[in-house]
């Protein structure tokens, strides 16, 4: 009767029960250590190409919007000229699009391609209310940008004031004239008005902008739009 009961299994723990007990283990500290290496190597490969990604994304970015500007700037600009030569935007005492001698607020007198809006622009900022026949005139300046010269005919001051100015951008670095030879079939890029032989200056059949932005650069061409004769557009 006692051997039954030395022998019974709530008297003494199982053998099996004791080697389930033995298998179970916890993590070394160098695996601790490798696993941890592991995940950074892992964070610091994610974040390069995060940025590498971002600074690919940004360039993009700037190429497109630079892009943007250079068209935006064309399109106005074309947009401006030929309204000043439809009618009744044309003067009779005046050709639309001219060469005129102007004055601005830099006190140095130039000769600049002129032309008048008689509605105006959005564009124009003026001190009270707005005013019609508004004369125009293109200038590039070095480090500048290119700036867009306006003053109404209405003015009590339009022959003795210089015109306000208005900058249309900052990027372009140059303005270059292109001339029409039929004579000869081409077309010459001048960075100064073509004369005649009179010595008077004439007025370009395109405008060549130049912009540029860090090491970005562009060129944009605009036709002018011929009043007399014909002239290829091309």
């Amino acid at each position: 009767m006692r051997a039954r009961l030395s022998s019974s299994p709530f008297c003494s723990a199982s053998p099996t029960r004791r080697g389930r007990g033995a298998g179970v283990r916890a993590f070394t500290l160098l695996e601790i250590l490798l696993s941890l290496a592991l995940v950074s190597l892992m964070l610091v490969a994610l974040n390069t190409f995060v940025f590498s990604m971002g600074e690919l994304w940004g360039r993009g970015a700037d190429v497109h919007l630079f892009d943007q500007h250079t068209r935006a700037v064309t399109r106005f600009l074309d947009r401006e000229l030929r309204t000043a030569v439809l009618p009744p935007s044309a003067r009779a005492d005046a050709a639309p699009l001219s060469i005129e001698e102007v004055r601005p607020q830099t006190g140095l007198t130039e000769k600049l391609l002129t032309f008048e809006l008689p509605a105006g622009c959005r564009l124009f900022v003026w001190p009270e209310r707005p005013l019609p026949e508004v004369v125009c005139s293109l200038q590039a300046r070095e480090r500048e940008g290119l700036f867009l010269l306006w003053h109404s005919r209405l003015e009590k001051n339009f022959d003795t004031d210089p015109p306000r100015e208005t900058l249309l951008t900052p990027l372009v670095t140059g303005l270059a004239y292109e001339y029409y030879d039929p004579d000869f079939n081409r077309w010459s890029t001048e960075t100064t008005l073509k004369l005649d032989n009179t010595g008077n200056p004439l007025t370009p059949h395109r405008l060549r902008l130049k912009f540029a932005h860090n090491k970005l650069t562009r060129e944009t061409v605009i036709s002018l739009p011929a009043t007399t004769g014909t002239l290829p557009l091309f």
